[in-house]
């Protein structure tokens, strides 16, 4: 009986290719078609592990965490000076889905800085914000504005402390006029002062006090009427 020998099947040439093609693991520098370059770790055609993007367009350059083709994890993300080239650090710190998540540290072009919590690219949390006239705020974020409790520290030394909404003084907090010597307590309702009480606060040692002392008044519970004032902007709110 003749023996019939079949070819044996053989997948198609591409498949081959294709599968030469896969990127994973640790990788020389791959180049997109619009020119950025990739160097670092992937998986199943993903960055995915340590690596470094370059931006053709701006320059731009990220190293750190990768997670499923975006930045995810640790990282530092840097552009070059338009003028001298060099490279300025712009982010350093943690990212979530590839924007910025969790702890870091934000270098504005004016020179600004900020350093604290970020939740989907914005302040939010707690952080400390240095501007560029020498204010610092130190307190509670939400979405990239004062929300919360916070200190301002305004570059005369006066500073104001309590809260804070949408990025204005609002309800119970402090103002020290160091300047002066003394400190306003009350509440506050989108940076206006409503109602409080004033007193003199160390005038004696201020580099510029008023010419006269506060009257004293004769209050017969100041703690009261504040706790009567603040009980007020609670029922407000609600």
């Amino acid at each position: 009986m003749p023996v019939i020998k079949y070819p044996r099947i053989r997948d198609p040439l591409f498949y081959e290719w294709d599968r030469k093609a896969q990127k994973c693991g640790l990788r020389h520098t791959i180049y997109a078609v619009n020119g950025d370059q990739y160097t670092g770790e992937w998986l199943d055609n993903l960055k995915h592990g340590k690596g470094t993007q370059i931006w053709k367009n701006t320059g731009a350059v990220y190293s750190g965490d990768w997670k499923f083709g975006k930045r995810d994890g640790y990282g530092s993300y840097s552009i070059p000076d338009p003028v001298t080239k060099e490279y300025k650090r712009v982010y350093t710190g943690w990212w979530e889905n590839d924007r910025r998540g969790g702890r870091g540290v934000f270098f504005y072009p004016n020179g600004e800085c900020y350093e604290g919590e970020w939740s989907n690219g914005l302040r939010s949390g707690w952080g400390k914000m240095q501007y560029k006239d020498g204010s610092v705020y130190e307190g509670q974020w939400l979405a990239d504005q004062h929300n919360g409790q916070g200190v301002l520290q305004l570059p005369n030394g006066n500073r104001y402390e309590g809260g804070w909404k949408d990025g204005k003084k609002h309800g119970p907090g402090k103002y020290f006029y160091l300047d002066k010597g003394q400190q306003l307590e009350g509440i506050w309702v989108a940076d206006i002062p409503k109602c409080g009480v004033l007193v003199d606060f160390g005038r004696d040692s201020a580099p510029a006090p008023p010419q006269y002392p506060l009257p004293e008044i004769e209050l017969h519970d100041p703690a009261g009427v504040l706790a009567e004032a603040r009980a007020m902007f609670d029922d407000s709110r609600n």
